[in-house]
């Protein structure tokens, strides 16, 4: 027998469902239900961190009318949708969890944290001088609900937010891109939190990188390929600029890759989403769509 959702969560364990709701659970690491009971799934929720897994259900289920992802970014999934089939992001999932990484990302680097912890290693004290995110102006390149999560938490930081989106927003102050290239050269910090699209697929390459300021920190925590990893490591060689990656190009990061040992660079392994605020936050859009479907009311991408 067939069932209508395929889900990475029991519906008991999301709780705010209708009893009995018609749902298969996967969650991406066991065994996949066969195809007769498949056969009848509209919604497939993909399980956060396992979309190579499940992209290749997606052409088991004939009946599938939407696909909802756990994430914000869906670059890798859209290409697998059929059409006529429904693509759902998680806007909102992972705007806490991301911008407080970005934060983290920003103070660790201008504070010399790496450096301190592989002095710490070696049981040195060493009393040094490092860069306050006080007084510095921070771009916000890719203003949506993450932007505007990050813009929240780095107000009381004491620091400057120059707001950048494809289109300008006079009402939010926020730049329209064309404005870009004349407000890269005042910026301490450049924070990308744009979408992976083919407009912005290298968009930080040699010329971007150039314009930024002598000693200003680029910070990664959308997707790897919008930065032109090449361009990026003749700047980090040079040590005129410095880098918080959370994403990179290639991904994962081999491990003889120039960009683990190049000066001045901070990598975290793409966890920006994955945290204890994660789940709480995922299950709520999941019965929020879920129940959209359940009424009938449309609903497409959330972004």
């Amino acid at each position: 027998m067939s069932a209508r959702y395929l889900l990475p969560y029991a519906p008991d364990a999301i709780g705010g469902l209708p009893a009995g709701l018609d749902a298969l659970v996967w969650d991406g690491d066991g065994p996949l239900p066969g195809d007769e009971k498949l056969a009848g799934v509209e919604f497939f929720c993909l399980p956060y961190m396992r979309h190579a897994a499940a992209l290749s259900v997606i052409p088991r289920l004939p009946a599938l009318k939407v696909v909802q992802t756990l994430t914000a970014g869906m670059d890798d999934v859209l290409p697998h949708v059929p059409a006529g089939v429904a693509a759902c992001n998680a806007r909102g999932l992972h705007d806490a969890s991301t911008a407080e990484l970005a934060v983290t990302l920003i103070l660790a680097s201008l504070r010399g944290i790496p450096h301190f912890t592989r002095l710490q290693d070696q049981g040195r004290w060493s009393q040094e001088f490092h860069q306050s995110l006080a007084d510095k102006r921070v771009l916000i390149l890719g203003y949506g609900s993450i932007g505007r999560a990050l813009d929240a938490r780095l107000r009381p930081f004491e620091c400057d937010v120059v707001r950048v989106a494809r289109r300008a927003r006079p009402e939010e102050e926020v730049h329209g891109a064309h404005e870009l290239a004349a407000l890269l050269p005042s910026a301490d910090v450049v924070v990308l939190l744009t979408p992976l699209t083919p407009e912005s697929r290298h968009l930080v390459d040699a010329g971007f990188l150039s314009r930024m300021k002598d000693g200003a920190l680029l910070v990664n925590v959308a997707r790897g390929p919008v930065v032109d990893t090449e361009a990026l490591l003749k700047e980090l060689t040079m040590q005129r600029l410095r880098a918080a990656l959370d994403v990179t190009e290639p991904e994962p990061l081999p491990a003889d890759h120039p960009l683990w040992l190049a000066p001045g660079v901070l990598i975290t392994p793409h966890v920006g989403g994955p945290s204890s605020a994660f789940l709480p936050r995922a299950k709520r859009i999941l019965r929020e769509q879920i129940l959209r479907y359940e009424r009938g009311e449309p609903f497409g991408d959330l972004s």
